[in-house]
């Protein structure tokens, strides 16, 4: 039989007890600060950690290689576009698309300028470029042809030839960091053109998900719709991830329309998407921002290399105005004599206007073209030589090289009828054609009574043939 412990006894256990408790805690909390105290641990050698995903889109790029570059604040160009993708690789594993509307026209020039686009795009790792408007009318076989020639991942759900055959791949899938993403191109039905069918897009797109049931984690679609039908579609489309529209006319900042993402870059890829998916499991949506292509982004040397390359294309095809699309419409009926004359035939009777002239920058404007080498490229020409496209004209830099620069005739009009009889008027309120070149977008601070103050002329009256003839018998007499 044990004793119970006397009043003393229980004294000292409790103190005992006690001690011990405290000990514990003790190294308890010291351990405990000591763990805290270590650096984080490294996962081990073999185990890779993914880089994140970052969805990329450009959309309207409408021909802009590059800004035209007559002002200094311009936005866009693929040589800004390529150092910002570039910039972003380093980090992440970028999936880059186009949304359509990348081409300026259906010209040989605009095809030259487009088939460049191109291949920056391909420089820059293109996954998918959807057809857009400009890239429809040009044609199902051309596009088919260029896409054998150089292999761009075009896209298109919903445009078929006339036999009704797809004319490109409908969607690809790209597989990052072991997801895959589905993407879909589709187009409005209202920008068919001759010789190519267009389906809903809707149903283009449900008839894809049908397919690919259970082959893809997310399903990004390319939607060159204008707006409303834009937001109505993203709305009828639950079943997409990611809506990227092109059309628009202007970016719209990345939205959700349901559980959908919708955002679009737009303006002469002037702007880009940028999109990161949901972290962790697939809920939740895509999350990103609008980034304009300002002049903070340096430009890219590989995208120099590539506009050098279009640049020596253009010189060796040196295309004519008429194979530009960049040519004036002339009148119904052209009056006679509606043909330019050149700047050397104003002179003879407006001497001091021509002198004026001489001393402006109009001039001199094929120079800062050359100095870019810019001087190749017929979107600069028309705005830097005479009469381009008009009878007598600037025609090409081999056939018409007294047509560089900015002429009297740039102005008032082919004049070879007013140079015949000064009483037959210039064809052109000179007024009215500063701003075809003095634009929002090449001079955006253009203001008429400003700009005239540069290039005052008329303030003397026009010698007469008569004295003209007397000037230039004196002039022969002199010894």
């Amino acid at each position: 039989m044990i004793d119970s412990p006397t009043p003393r006894n229980r004294i000292l256990l409790s103190t005992v007890v006690g001690l011990c408790v405290i000990s514990i805690v003790g190294v308890a909390i010291v351990k405990g600060l000591k763990q805290d105290q270590q650096p984080p641990q490294s996962p081990p050698a073999n185990v890779t950690i993914a880089r994140p995903i970052t969805l990329i889109a450009s959309s309207d790029t409408a021909g802009w290689i590059v800004p035209c570059g007559c002002t200094s604040n311009q936005s866009g160009g693929l040589l800004r576009r390529g150092t910002y993708v570039a910039a972003e690789q380093q980090n992440a594993n970028v999936v880059l698309v186009d949304t359509g509307g990348a081409a300026g026209g259906v010209s040989p020039y605009d095809r030259a300028k487009f088939e460049a686009i191109l291949q920056g795009e391909l420089q820059m790792g293109i996954a998918a470029h959807n057809l857009g408007s400009s890239e429809i009318k040009l044609g199902a076989a051309y596009l088919q042809k260029l896409q054998q020639k150089i292999k761009i991942p075009f896209v298109s759900a919903n445009i078929r030839d006339a036999e009704g055959q797809l004319i490109t791949e409908p969607q690809r899938t790209v597989v990052v960091n072991g997801k895959r993403l589905l993407i879909v191109g589709v187009i409005s039905s209202q920008y068919a053109v001759s010789g190519v069918q267009v389906s809903s897009p809707r149903d283009a797109v449900l008839s894809i998900v049908d397919q690919k049931a259970g082959q893809y984690d997310w399903l990004i679609v390319l939607a060159y719709l204008p707006e409303i039908e834009l937001r109505h579609f993203a709305a009828e489309l639950p079943e997409a991830d990611v809506i990227l529209g092109g059309g628009t006319h202007q970016s719209i900042a990345p939205a959700y329309a349901g559980p959908t993402t919708v955002a679009a870059a737009a303006r002469q890829g002037k702007f880009l998407v940028q999109l990161q998916p949901p972290h962790g499991s697939r809920q939740g949506g895509w999350e990103g921002r609008v980034v304009e292509m300002t002049g903070e982004f340096s430009d890219s040397e590989q995208q120099k290399q590539n506009l050098q390359a279009f640049y020596a294309e253009l010189e060796k095809r040196d295309f004519t105005a008429a194979e530009t699309g960049f040519s004036p419409a002339l009148p119904v009926n052209p009056p006679a004599g509606y043909f330019v004359a050149g700047s050397e035939s104003c002179r003879k009777c407006h001497p001091a206007d021509g002198e004026e002239w001489a001393h402006s920058a109009h001039a001199h404007a094929w120079k800062t073209l050359a100095r870019s080498g810019a001087h190749v490229d017929s979107d600069c020409q028309r705005c830097h030589t005479t009469g381009f496209g008009l009878p007598g004209g600037f025609a090409s830099r081999s056939q018409s090289p007294e047509r560089i620069d900015v002429g009297c005739e740039s102005c008032h009009g082919p004049s070879t009828a007013h140079v015949k009889n000064p009483e037959t008027r210039t064809p052109f309120l000179a007024r009215d054609q500063c701003v075809t070149c003095h634009d929002k977008e090449n001079s955006p601070e253009f203001n008429y009574d400003d700009y005239w103050k540069q290039i005052v002329h008329g303030r003397q009256p026009a010698v007469t043939a008569s004295i003209q003839q007397h000037l230039e018998t004196v002039t022969e007499a002199k010894p």
